[in-house]
């Protein structure tokens, strides 16, 4: 059993990784400022207060955990484009802190953190994209979590610090279990779509004109159960440090979505084609090789992540 501390516990894949590590037997140690969801409750011991404060490094200092799990930050890119001050201190000056508490304090503990897709920005010709890909961010939110990459690898180099960085691409989807899921109003296309389909409502599709075999976006979707799991798998010294893409290496377009959805619903939904995103590439799907090649980690398709999220929204 080890002891795993996981920032960001109330949010969507904090609050997956903080059941999955419980599940398989290790103490789970919950810090987020927002209150702790009742179903999430028993499944750790919770901190209630902001990773960066005092309350949550005393009790990290004190529990010494094995690994710190860091789910905590704010995740949106279009709201960081008006608001890049909250995104780069409350990613980047935040985490910087916490980094050098980990390092003067509790040396020996394992640093996860939640890096993403965002990092590459609009990728070259050459997909799926690979973790020695030069970075392209184009939001405030992608240069927050390449800026992090990029001081746990100096980190790294000059002071020993043991870290995981995952980069992740579309996580969706629900507990199997039906135990945690997305919030109400998530902006991830899966929950958009289900939610629409539940409340009889118009979906508004962001463009049907890309250069894809559909016309729609292309993206790389991965259960939220399954990035759990690499997270848990990640508490393993035998996974190197360093950063890893987690995807399925494939695509699936909006269009395929939609159809599997109301195959898997058994209702239809009415679609209305908005116009494309800014900034939206056609395609992007991450090359998963390097993290496959140490651990056995996806167990999910495409039925079964819209069939999980479906269940959890009913």
């Amino acid at each position: 059993m080890s002891i795993v501390a996981v920032t960001g516990a109330a949010g969507y894949i904090g609050g997956q990784c903080a059941l999955q590590l419980h599940d398989a037997g290790h103490k789970v140690i919950g810090i987020d400022r927002r209150p702790l969801p009742r179903h999430l409750n028993g499944f750790m011991e919770f901190v209630q207060a902001d990773f960066d404060s005092d309350q949550a490094y005393t009790k990290l200092i004190q529990a010494r955990p094995d690994a710190i799990i860091h789910c905590a930050g704010t995740s949106l890119v279009g709201p960081s484009m008006t608001k890049p001050s909250e995104y780069y201190n409350n990613n980047v000056v935040k985490t910087l802190n916490l980094l050098n508490i980990v390092l003067n304090a509790i040396p020996k503990t394992r640093f996860i953190f939640s890096s993403s897709a965002a990092t590459y920005g609009i990728p070259a010709a050459s997909l799926p994209c690979q973790e020695t890909d030069t970075l392209k961010p184009i939001s405030p939110y992608g240069e927050s979590k390449m800026m992090i990459d990029q001081i746990l690898a100096a980190y790294h180099r000059a002071y020993g610090l043991d870290y995981v960085s995952f980069r992740y691409f579309n996580a969706c989807s629900a507990d199997p279990q039906g135990r945690h899921g997305q919030e109400p109003g998530a902006t991830h296309i899966i929950a958009r779509l289900l939610e629409s389909i539940r409340d009889g409502q118009e979906f508004t599709l962001n463009g049907n004109n890309y250069d894809t075999r559909d016309g729609t976006c292309v993206r790389d979707y991965v259960h939220v159960a399954d990035i759990a799991a690499a997270h848990v798998a990640a508490l393993s010294k035998n996974i190197p440090s360093g950063v890893y893409n987690l995807g399925s290496s494939t695509g699936t377009s909006n269009q395929e979505i939609i159809s599997a959805a109301e195959r898997i619903t058994g209702r239809s939904v009415q679609v209305t084609v908005g116009a494309q995103r800014q900034g939206d590439p056609g395609v992007l799907v991450a090359d998963a090789s390097k993290f496959n090649r140490l651990v056995s980690w996806r167990k999910h398709n495409l039925d079964d992540m819209i069939q999980h999220a479906w269940n959890w929204y009913v």
